[in-house]
């Protein structure tokens, strides 16, 4: 099941937040994880969804707004999305990215981009196979958009 993330279940999302900054090589900090999440949500700069398995969560995603002036909309960035390792190949990680999109579109968006790392094959394979374009690559990641 998927839910939004709010104050009322920060507790569970600062776990999966902490676990997300530890797969990039970044020291746990679980204070600083509910306050900067906290942030995100009081302020409204962000939308979070999180997956519960049998009342666990499990997943989470988080976008960001991305405004374009020309076309006078605001896009999405799918900035963080991360799935516990027992938890992956299940097609959680998929549930998630489709609940960004349709998110997304629901708000006017013309697209949804994300990053991935340039040896994350897994994650790029996933992108291509929800019908992400790939936009072009820098030396350490690649970025995809999803035209909605």
């Amino acid at each position: 099941m998927i839910v939004l993330g709010t104050l009322d279940n920060l507790h569970d999302l600062v776990g999966l937040f902490d676990q997300y900054r530890i797969f990039y090589k970044k020291d746990s900090d679980l204070e600083g994880a509910a306050n900067f999440l906290s942030d995100r949500i009081l302020n409204k700069e962000s939308v979070i969804y999180i997956y519960y398995d049998n009342n666990i969560a499990v997943g989470f995603t988080q976008l960001y707004p991305k405004y374009s002036s020309a076309r006078m909309v605001r896009n999405w960035i799918l900035n963080d999305l991360f799935v516990l390792k027992e938890y992956r190949k299940t097609g959680i990680a998929t549930q998630l990215i489709n609940k960004a999109i349709e998110f997304a579109k629901s708000n006017d968006a013309n697209f949804v981009q994300l990053e991935t790392q340039v040896d994350n094959l897994v994650a790029q394979e996933l992108y291509q196979h929800l019908g992400f374009e790939l936009q072009g690559p820098d030396a350490e990641f690649l970025l995809y958009k999803k035209f909605i």
